[in-house]
This record gives structure tokens, sequence and C-alpha cells, in this order.
């Protein structure tokens, strides 16, 4: 998958686009039931309200989906990926519209904020751990900033790592990009939408969200984006500017990875290697193309 040879560059491209659908076609099916999610993740070994953390990893993993996903879909790759690494890992479901059954993180993204700050408190109380580490896609990467800055979630947050987040908003043309990977969301993807409209650059969230600094003391930052990102452009909108913060650009770790927004997030093993060393610096280890 040299970038020099244009047709394996196509190829995997087409590769990596295909594992994309593939996953958000789930939505689709494991998306229009509770109990069918509450499932998968029991089998999977996350969502485990019994598990406690360990000595080696103190910290549960709170994942934080993106706009349109669900707790499920999002992370079928990363959640039994930090399980096995030894993680109790928990995942929830924000942002729900009234009579919008399969698709979440559209609501107003301040309330978003307030389901993750109770969901956390919920994982703390469940783990007796003091503190959680946060993991999102997308805007499920932005959004906890809000919780950590407004809502006193810096008192309850070791780290947030944001994969492909909207830090600075995007625009809803950027937004349509995601279309594809979730049909028939077509309808809702209008300023009428309250995340949408949050998510647009230079709207009343963002500007509060970033006003003072990106970044707030004790937490530990970090961005993992993609060149090739087609909805948070430019891609360098998405780095945090503050003194604990990490900016990691994918292809500065693997010139030859070529996903994209959905696919950084939703299946790529080298960015996946690069949050467990953003959750353990400790032992972190290099990453490259053959993590």
């Amino acid at each position: 998958m040299l970038p020099r040879n244009r047709s394996r560059s196509r190829g995997a491209r087409a590769l990596a686009v295909a594992a994309a659908l593939f996953a958000a076609t789930t939505v689709t099916t494991t998306a229009t039931a509770a109990p069918a999610r509450a499932a998968t993740t029991a089998s999977a070994g996350w969502n485990d309200w019994s598990c406690k953390p360990s000595a080696a990893h103190p910290r549960p993993v709170v994942l934080v989906h993106g706009t349109f996903g669900n707790s499920v879909d999002n992370w079928l790759v990363l959640a039994p990926y930090l399980v096995k690494r030894g993680y109790c890992v928990f995942s929830l479901d924000y942002g729900q519209l009234p009579g919008v059954p399969l698709f979440n993180g559209l609501g107003p993204i301040e309330k978003s904020a307030e389901q993750l700050d109770a969901f956390v408190d919920k994982v703390r109380g469940a783990t007796g751990a003091a503190k959680v580490d946060l993991v999102g896609h997308s805007q499920g990467g932005m959004m906890p900033r809000y919780y950590l800055k407004f809502l006193g979630g810096a008192a309850e947050v070791n780290a947030l790592v944001g994969i492909a987040p909207d830090n600075h908003g995007t625009t809803l043309s950027g937004l349509t990009k995601l279309l594809p990977y979730f049909p028939g969301a077509g309808d809702l993807l209008t300023l009428a939408t309250p995340a949408l409209a949050d998510q647009v650059a230079g709207s009343a969230f963002i500007t509060k969200l970033n006003a003072g600094g990106d970044t707030v003391p004790g937490v530990h930052y970090t961005v993992i984006a993609t060149k090739y990102d087609e909805v948070v452009t430019p891609y360098r909108t998405q780095f945090l500017d503050g003194p604990d913060v990490r900016n990691v650009v994918l292809q500065d770790l693997c010139p030859v990875d070529l996903s994209e927004h959905v696919t950084i997030g939703t299946v790529d093993l080298v960015a996946y290697h690069e949050v467990a060393n953003a959750l353990d610096p400790a032992h972190a280890t290099r990453t490259d193309c053959f993590n």
C-alpha cells in the first residue's frame, strides 16, 4: 500500500471504506433493539457492571460515540481491544431525539454532556474508581470537553482521548460526508437538528466551549487526527492548544494509513494502539503500521 503505487493506494482506500460501511450497516441491525445491544456488549466483555479495575489499569474507560452513532456500533473493535488489555470498559448512548430510534448524538450538546456526567457518576459508583478516562470519536471526542469545563468533570476524569474530534467545529457540508455510512439519516441533516447546529464552526456552542482556552487543568488531552478526514476540515482544526496536550497525526505514525473520519474511529488498529498509549503512557510502546 505504498503511496507511490496509485492502484494499490486506491485498493487500500476501497478496503478501508468497505470496512467502514460494514461497521456502519450494523446501525440498521443492532441499533433497533436495546436488548440486542446489551447482549452484544456483554458477550464482548464491556458494559460489565461487575468489573473492578485492576492495579495495572485503575481507571475505567468510558467510550463516547459520534454523531448518528450509538453505544455499540461505534465500538465493535475498540471496546474488545481494550477489554483484552485488561480495562473495565463502558459505553453510553446520548443525544437521543424523540421519534428518532436508530441514530443518537443529535440532541443539544450541552444536554448530551449532562448525560455523560450522569453516566460517569454511574461508572464511578459501580467500579469504586475516583476517576475515569474518556475516549471519544468525532462529536464524542469534543462533547466531553463541555463536561470537563462546565459540569465539574475535571475532578472526575484523568484523560480525554479524542479520535477525529471537531474541537473547533466543522461545516454542514462536511457533516454531509457522514451520510453514506448512515443510510436513512439524510432527513436529519439540517441546522434544525440541535447537535448539527451546535457543531458548525462559529456556533454559540463552539464559541462558548473554546472561550478562555481549549483545556482545563488536571486533565491529560490527546487528539488523534487523520490527514484524510473529509468531515472535520482542515484536519488540524481538531487539534487542541494547552499545557497538557498531545496532538497526533495518524500518518506520522503510519504513512500508508488511509483511514478517513469514520474508519479512524471504528476499525483502525494503528489509532487504537495510540489510544492505548494515551491511556497508559508509563507503558507506551512505539506505534507504527504493524500495530
